[in-house]
């Protein structure tokens, strides 16, 4: 009996160590932010923090006006996580969307901006797909998005 009881215990603990906890949204924030750093760093970008936690870098200033949170964009980007992989790009003409109807991090990101201007975001999992993930996209996965506003509409 103790030797069942034993490897009962032994399993247990090895199941439950073995097993990623879920992090607190604070703790994953603070993983976030710590993750995004590291990738600025790294590429040796100047990046602005905002106080969401969202960082982007403006690479082309562009002529144009800023676009407001529920302005209708154009836009041509590229998706990755900070390990290089691509998850969606669009094509050379770019795509229409309202800034209500995305992730929270490009609903933000895109107004700094100006029309013409071009830029990264790098995107915190809670103002992205959050624990919960979309498609090939992993739950608490920080995105980065090489961004070119074309135009506002």
């Amino acid at each position: 009996m103790k030797k069942i009881i034993l490897f009962a215990s032994i399993g247990i603990l090895l199941f439950g160590t073995s097993c990623e906890k879920n992090l607190s949204a604070e703790d994953q924030f603070d993983k976030d932010t710590k993750e995004i750093e590291e990738y600025i760093s790294n590429k040796k970008l100047d990046a602005v923090k905002t106080s969401s936690g969202l960082y982007y870098v403006i690479t082309d200033d562009g002529t144009g006006n800023h676009p407001v949170s529920n302005d209708n964009v154009t836009v041509r980007y590229k998706g990755y996580t900070t390990d290089g992989n691509v998850f969606d790009q669009s094509d050379e003409e770019g795509i229409t969307f309202n800034l209500q109807q995305v992730i929270k991090g490009w609903t933000e990101g895109i107004p700094y901006f100006k029309e013409g201007g071009k830029g990264v975001l790098l995107i915190p999992s809670k103002l992205g797909y959050g624990e919960s993930g979309s498609g090939s996209i992993k739950p608490n996965t920080v995105l980065v998005f090489d961004v070119d506003l074309l135009e506002i509409k």
